[in-house]
């Protein structure tokens, strides 16, 4: 069947979507709401039986909506309207929520339901949220809805308030006088939910020593205390800790407000952001050993279940400035001298990695030379995984991995993903040639043809086509719970193999056959020289995408290599 998605960003869950029904074998197109007269372009020109939106904050032109059937992916429970709908699903403690597949009509978020799917709501933040429990049953509802639309015999449910299973209700927007902290009054768990509501965007209006910032994600905090509440009473690896009236929270990014006629501005993290603020305040480190047994936050978690060490690392959307590479890679080290057979890697939830970190990049004084320091960080700490032959090394992808962040994955001796995660196997949409030894590892899975087609082609890549290209070596359902749990049984059963002693012979061997053939220091230095390129030499994009990237600058059009109907991938 001919799909054509029509959303305002082609984000994750538009990514997971897209990825779900080619691996159906239907055909699909992408068309980025962007205007009425793109949008009914994109309609023409796909002709198809079916339009979804999986991500949309414009209404569908009604000449669109009126000839065709267009579904709405709304994140709320029948009858939920709104725009802020997960929003206040996390500012009210709601315990569980769910997703409605609508059709499109005048009234928004008011059309007659095709599929609904609920899923719980665990204490994260809302993106976290979004990309884990609501993609999944986004997911469930959109390929229900598609198979009730082909099987051409069911009638859509008029919503009606009467019916005991519509509990949702129309909400206004969530405004920030409703977000707004009252660090005399909120305890520790309003606080979070809060700032939970609203870490990715649009963030938590407050002020800090003079100055209003959006205050960005939330963690809880086991034992600091401070004098008052609202203090900032302590600063770890790049985020500040606030005390509240039982309590303290930790924050790790600020966005200051826009001035007026002043310069965009964007997140970065708390301390970076409060430098000048900051110098009486102490840094309180934890080590990754013993942050994995405490409720504090730290990106860097470290724990062992018989011959497995799991090193869990988990960075504000995946992203790995010079800073958390570096600390990343002494974590590794560490890990890897201890007395286990076997190694995994990755966060218990969400993002595995998405390479450099460009926010961090875009606020340096010379964003070239922090992009050079950064691409420098990413490939020590792949070359401490790939001349790692003393274990055996995981990589557990319990949610989705892009450009240098799914280089780090491939350089482990296994993939281990999720089967909801997707994939972007490719640098060129940030105008980079890329680098974390990706032409070692990438031929060295799929060939050299087809990782010349996967970069060059820069589309997601599903779980089970990943799986058939040899991309990943395992997948498993389930949420991400089950997967971590399905990850600790599997490496157990790894670490306790007869065949483990001759695998790891067998890995050195390899690893000095290649060195001979080709080192690892000159697949680096041919990559780098590249990138030395992208970075410093005028007229390259890179730059320009990632100052677009980073100010959330919408394209003028649609990217051409997902404008066209796409079939079953291979």
């Amino acid at each position: 069947m001919r799909v054509l998605l029509i959303a305002s960003a082609f984000n994750s869950l538009t990514q997971r979507v897209h990825t779900e029904l080619r691996e159906r074998g239907h055909e699909v197109a992408v068309q980025l709401a962007l205007g009425d007269e793109q949008v009914r372009a994109a309609v023409e020109r796909t002709d198809p039986e079916l339009v979804i939106c999986p991500m949309l904050t414009r209404a569908v032109p009604e000449d669109v909506w009126s000839t065709r059937t267009v579904l709405i992916v709304h994140p709320g429970p029948k009858g939920d309207r709104g725009p802020s709908s997960l929003d206040w699903a996390i500012t009210e403690g709601a315990e569980r929520w769910g997703v409605t597949v609508l059709q499109a009509v005048g009234e928004m978020d008011a059309g007659d339901i095709w599929a609904s799917v609920d899923f719980p709501v665990p204490a994260c933040g809302k993106s976290e949220l979004y990309r884990n429990e609501l993609a999944d049953a986004a997911v469930e509802a959109v390929l229900l809805a598609v198979r009730r639309f082909q099987g051409g015999l069911f009638t859509p449910e008029p919503l009606d308030y009467a019916r005991p299973d519509v509990r949702g209700e129309l909400r206004p927007f969530l405004t920030q006088e409703v977000r707004r902290i009252d660090w005399s009054a909120d305890d520790t768990a309003t606080v979070l939910r809060k700032l939970r509501s609203g870490d990715s965007q649009p963030g938590v209006l407050d002020e800090l020593y003079g100055r209003e910032y959006f205050l960005h994600g939330g963690h809880p905090e086991d034992e600091l205390r401070g004098p008052e509440p609202g203090a900032v009473i302590a600063t770890r690896d790049g985020a500040v800790c606030r005390a509240t009236v039982d309590g303290a929270v930790w924050i790790p990014q600020l966005r200051p407000r826009r001035t007026p006629g002043g310069p965009a501005t964007f997140k970065q993290p708390a301390a970076t952001v409060l430098a000048d603020h900051l110098y009486r305040v102490r840094e309180v480190p934890v080590s990754p050993a013993a942050a994995a047994g405490r409720e504090t936050w730290s990106e860097l978690r470290y724990h062992e279940q018989d011959e497995v060490g799991f090193l869990e690392f988990a960075f504000a959307g995946g992203a790995m400035s010079t800073d958390q590479c570096r600390r990343l890679l002494a974590a590794y080290r560490a890990a890897a001298d201890r007395p286990t057979s076997v190694l995994v890697l990755g966060a218990a939830r969400d993002f595995f990695s998405n390479g450099i970190h460009l926010n961090v990049i875009e606020g340096a004084s010379f964003p070239a030379l922090e992009s050079w320091e950064n691409i420098n960080a990413m490939d020590d700490l792949v070359e401490a995984v790939l001349t790692t032959t003393d274990k055996v090394t995981v990589a557990a992808l319990a949610g989705n991995a892009a450009a240098g962040g799914l280089m780090l994955a491939l350089a482990a001796d296994e993939v281990w993903c999720r089967e909801s995660t997707v994939l972007n196997p490719h640098y060129r949409l940030m105008g980079l040639y890329g680098s974390e030894y990706w032409t070692y590892t990438l031929p060295r899975r799929v060939g050299e043809e087809r990782a010349e087609r996967l970069t060059a082609e820069a589309l997601p890549v599903g779980a089970a086509h990943a799986a058939r290209l040899g991309l990943v070596d395992r997948t498993a359902g389930g949420s991400a719970a089950e997967f971590r749990r399905w990850v600790a049984r599997e490496a157990g059963r790894l670490a306790r193999s007869p065949e483990l002693t001759g695998r790891l012979v067998e890995k050195k061997r390899a690893r000095a056959a290649d060195e001979d053939a080709k080192p690892l220091a000159e697949y680096r230095a041919e990559e780098l020289r590249r990138m030395h390129r992208n970075f410093y030499r005028d007229g390259e994009p890179y730059h320009g995408l990632r100052r677009n990237f980073v100010h959330k600058v919408c394209p003028a059009a649609t990217p051409e290599h997902l404008t066209g109907l796409l079939g079953r991938p291979e």
